[in-house]
């Protein structure tokens, strides 16, 4: 098959060269979303009688014909076919002969590129959200099953203040919810039709742009013809949108290597989430969240591809947009398998609470409850806080934590203790005393995950309508 644009060439590209241009090993990828916009642009052609309506309906139905053999994988492309473009026109020639040629009355490759991308970001987008959404469902499914499981909280990664591990894991799934959030806005960005700008100028051909948009679900259309073949900004979104999961992504991870080490034996994954050792038999390694944590400068590279590809990028397409894709696809794949597999991890884990109870007991997290009992009794909070750190040095030296002082050593300098102290001590008294909105109190917990599952559902009523 002749090539689109060969009319003025005396000479064939080089075969090293054309094997250098060709993007088809990539772009191949986007096959549905491209028969899906020429059916779009076709049908229009008809419908304004740019072609006749009988050409148009034999090149719907090869178009189709076209797409069903590819899902079948009855036929394949070759380095020849320079791009996805070519690759459909090619087979939709030989299912309806010439008639094929007239698909591309009216526009260029480089809005139907545009079109297919968007599309695309449209489609895996709105996936995003999908997988996000189950992986928040599993963070609540444990918050649910453990709300009862205390665990010391963290800050500079040393033992704090008792909390309730529902509340830790609920802060993941506030951030997965702020990431659904960015998704739909990435989505709604993407939801932009380009078609029928052609190269950069527009058409002379009498084209309904609007009619176009509307069968292909776009809200709206570019009213500029350069910007709509040179904007990649949505596909910056989704890649940024990509990165900040997998960073979040890599902070869960992060946790959840510690929590599974022998020093902290707060968490335990099933071994179906677990390796082994080549040479140490009693290796239990959380490979996967060690993976999902590897796997994010993979995605941030991705960004930052594009990024710098269009950086200093003249109006209106260069060649250079062909890199568009590779990178992004690859994001795409990497961040969809690794919430797959997040997800999958937290269905399975179990909290080891008698580890996290004795953690609670060994790193003072009930100093701050003293110091507010002090301050409650009328003792000015810094001097609260000094008093309370000198009882802290004095428990290390004798190897006690302060709930196991004696009454009498802790009322000696602080005449305010009364024996109800002990009770205020304990690690699940301090956490039910924290009721403030947005604590780890179970009533705001409980507050917390009302909040958090209409997020949810704002997410998958969402989803049943979105496009793509």
């Amino acid at each position: 098959m002749k090539k689109l644009w060969d009319g003025r060439f005396t000479a064939g590209t080089l075969p090293e060269v054309e094997a250098f241009l060709a993007s088809i090993e990539v772009d191949h990828l986007l096959v549905e979303f491209d028969i899906a916009g020429s059916i779009a642009h076709c049908s229009m052609l008809g419908a304004c009688g740019i072609i006749t309506a009988s050409d148009a309906s034999a090149i719907v139905s090869g178009l189709r014909a076209v797409l069903a053999k590819i899902t079948s994988q009855s036929v394949a492309y070759t380095a020849a076919d320079e791009d996805v473009h070519m690759w459909v026109e090619r087979l939709l020639h030989e299912e309806i002969g010439p008639v094929a040629g007239k698909l591309h009355t009216g526009r260029s490759r480089n809005d139907q590129v545009a079109v297919d991308t968007h599309l695309y970001a449209r489609a895996v987008g709105t996936s995003l959200v999908q997988l996000l959404v189950a992986l928040q469902r599993a963070l609540l499914n444990l918050c649910d099953s453990y709300p009862q499981t205390v665990l010391p909280g963290y800050t500079h990664l040393q033992r704090a203040q008792p909390i309730l591990w529902s509340h830790h894991l609920m802060a993941y799934a506030w951030m997965f919810q702020r990431d659904c959030d960015r998704m739909r806005r990435a989505v709604a960005a993407a939801n932009i039709c380009p078609l029928g700008a052609g190269a950069l100028a527009g058409t002379t051909f009498a084209i309904d742009r609007e009619l176009v948009a509307s069968s292909l679900k776009f809200d709206a259309l570019y009213e500029n013809s350069i910007d709509a073949v040179a904007d990649r900004d949505y596909l910056l979104d989704i890649l940024s949108g990509l990165s900040i999961v997998m960073m979040h992504l890599t902070r869960l991870s992060e946790e959840l290597v510690l929590w599974t080490s022998a020093e902290f034996a707060f968490v335990r994954l099933a071994d179906t989430y677990c390796t082994g050792s080549s040479i140490m038999p009693q290796k239990r390694n959380p490979d996967c969240a060690e993976l999902i944590r590897g796997k994010c400068g993979r995605v941030y590279g991705a960004l930052f591809n594009l990024l710098t590809t269009l950086k200093g990028l003249p109006l209106a397409y260069n060649k250079d947009l062909q890199e568009d894709k590779e990178a992004l696809f690859d994001a795409v794949s990497t961040t969809r398998r690794c919430l797959s597999i997040m997800t999958g991890m937290l269905t399975t884990a179990a909290p080891r609470e008698e580890n996290m109870a004795r953690a609670l007991k060994e790193g003072f997290v009930n100093a701050t409850e003293l110091a507010d009992y002090l301050a409650a009794k009328g003792v000015p909070f810094r001097e609260a806080h000094h008093r309370v750190g000198r009882l802290v040095l004095e428990c290390e030296r004798q190897g006690l934590g302060l709930e196991d002082m004696p009454l009498s050593d802790l009322a000696e300098a602080n005449p305010e203790i009364d024996q109800d102290v002990y009770d205020v001590l304990k690690p699940l008294t301090a956490v039910r005393r924290r009721l403030s909105r947005g604590g780890t109190a179970p009533d705001a917990i409980a507050q917390q995950r009302t909040y958090l599952e209409e997020a949810i559902r704002g997410s998958e009523a969402w989803l049943a309508t979105a496009p793509g």
